[in-house]
């Protein structure tokens, strides 16, 4: 018999198999093998990540909906100032992911570790600059955004928590950057399964006082959100150093190693600006809801929360794009990078669509999960369903801008967002609103058209390819 024998491929295993595999943690090599199987075992955890992150979000707006509209106000304009850290947090993550996948592709785990590193480096000197100054100016931060006297009261202790404590918020993100580009996504779900066990017990005890617990209203919201995500990010730190199959932080590794460090930042920097962005104009469109009362505020601030809990599955698809592009390209394999952004988008279109049809018909009755109040209701209403028809742009514009980041090129989404929101949407939203007397519904059309605009520009420069020759 001769020595040279055709051997056939083994098929890949059974889609339920791929899943129980997804959620323990696989040990596949990404870029290899059977692309499909790829995305699944990467996107499943990525997208109970991101479910489990928009919970913290959901819980709250849930819980603290029972104290009325002033206190769902107070989330609404503390929500719109931690976008700036969100921006920062999500810049330096999508940076600290490409370069981690990058070097994990080019087989050099140490890389990565010292890649990670730096990350958190900068991570905890930005939490420093950012939190203490909240700490002292929060109810002149809430007065900026139009918050009346009465949110001021209400409103103080929960801002002076959320923004002062949102390095809590920086490092969660970052370090699950770390997992996510060394390809453990199932080690980054299962730390926000303990942040989230956390906040969802101690929410509804500190704002109403149950048991041992002191009522502290919506103050108390913050607080369990604080204590849940600093528990989580404790966590963190420990997987880091006690290492898993992809990526461990040796004791040795732990000191600043600044051509690393600015490399790191000279891509965070472009990736930070591209989020700040993004994130700013929420708060220029929540500055314009304001003119409409607390009623208008707080209905678009539940519409949203339940936005973004639909959303973050369709993040947690981007950031699997995210990591199979930086990984493969690492590996000298641009094409498969390519289809792979490809298959993710068309998957993530398919979600988002399917999830907006449903919030289109019924979006009062999720609504009204939420809230009772009767000026509250149909303002919410409005927003939930004209957002939800902008949903299949934003399935595609996520992943597209995210394969741009994840291959290192974060200048092209930067350059995207920056016509897209601040010269589009802002300006677009005062004329419905304001000019039109479209009034919050003004608001709510011009996200849909600027979002679709996005997606559009981003499958255009995606197309032309320039991304595969980014060096990082």
């Amino acid at each position: 018999m001769s020595s040279e024998r055709t051997v056939a491929a083994a098929p890949p295993p059974a889609f339920w198999n791929s899943v129980r595999e997804a959620l323990r943690g696989s040990h596949q090599d990404f870029t290899t093998g059977n692309l499909n199987r790829a995305i699944l075992l990467l996107a499943i955890p990525m997208v109970m990540e991101m479910v489990l992150e928009s919970l913290f979000a959901v819980v709250d707006v849930f819980w603290v909906g029972r104290l009325g509209a002033d206190a769902v106000a107070t989330v609404g304009l503390t929500e719109s100032l931690l976008s700036l850290v969100f921006a920062i947090g999500l810049g330096l993550s999508l940076s600290t992911t490409a370069m981690v996948a990058r070097r994990i592709g080019e087989k050099d785990p140490a890389g990565a570790a010292v890649a990670g590193v730096q990350a958190i480096a900068i991570g905890l000197a930005v939490s420093a600059v950012v939190g203490l100054p909240c700490l002292f100016y929060a109810p002149d931060l809430l007065r900026l955004m139009g918050a009346s006297p009465q949110i001021v009261v209400v409103g103080s202790g929960y801002a002076r928590i959320a923004l002062a404590g949102s390095g809590a918020i920086m490092m969660l993100f970052l370090n699950n950057a770390i997992f996510r580009g060394a390809g453990d996504a199932a080690v980054a779900m299962r730390l926000l399964w303990v942040s989230n066990i956390i906040n969802l017990v101690l929410d509804p005890c500190l704002i109403f006082g149950w048991g041992p617990f002191p009522k502290l209203g919506v103050t108390g919201a913050a607080l369990a959100t604080f204590t849940g995500r600093s528990i989580g990010v404790l966590y963190q730190f420990y997987r880091l150093l006690r290492g898993t199959e992809r990526i461990r932080i040796l004791r040795s590794q732990i000191h600043l190693n600044f051509s690393v460090l600015l490399r790191l930042l000279r891509v965070s920097l472009t990736g930070i600006l591209q989020f700040a962005i993004a994130h700013t104009s929420w708060i220029g469109l929540v500055r314009i809801v304001s003119i409409f009362g607390s009623a208008a505020l707080a209905g678009y601030t539940i519409a949203i929360r339940i936005l973004i809990f639909v959303l973050m599955p369709s993040w947690g698809l981007s950031n699997a794009a995210a990591t199979l592009v930086g990984q493969n390209l690492g590996a000298q394999q641009p094409e498969r990078a390519e289809t792979s952004v490809w298959r993710t988008g068309l998957y993530n279109m398919i979600f988002l669509g399917g999830i907006g049809l449903f919030f289109v018909i019924f979006a009062e009755p999720v609504i009204r999960l939420f809230t009772s109040d009767p000026l509250v209701v149909p303002l919410a209403v409005s927003c939930l369903r004209i957002l939800s028809y902008g949903n299949v742009g934003y399935a595609y514009g996520m992943v597209m801008l995210q394969a741009f980041n994840g291959a290192g090129d974060t200048v092209t989404p930067t350059i995207v967002n920056f016509f897209g929101f601040w010269l589009l949407e802002i300006p677009l939203a005062y004329f419905l609103a304001i000019t039109l007397r479209l009034h919050s519904n003004g608001v709510f059309w011009s996200i849909v058209v600027a979002e679709a605009a996005i997606a559009a520009t981003g499958i255009l420069l995606f197309r032309r390819g320039r991304w595969k020759r980014q060096q990082i």
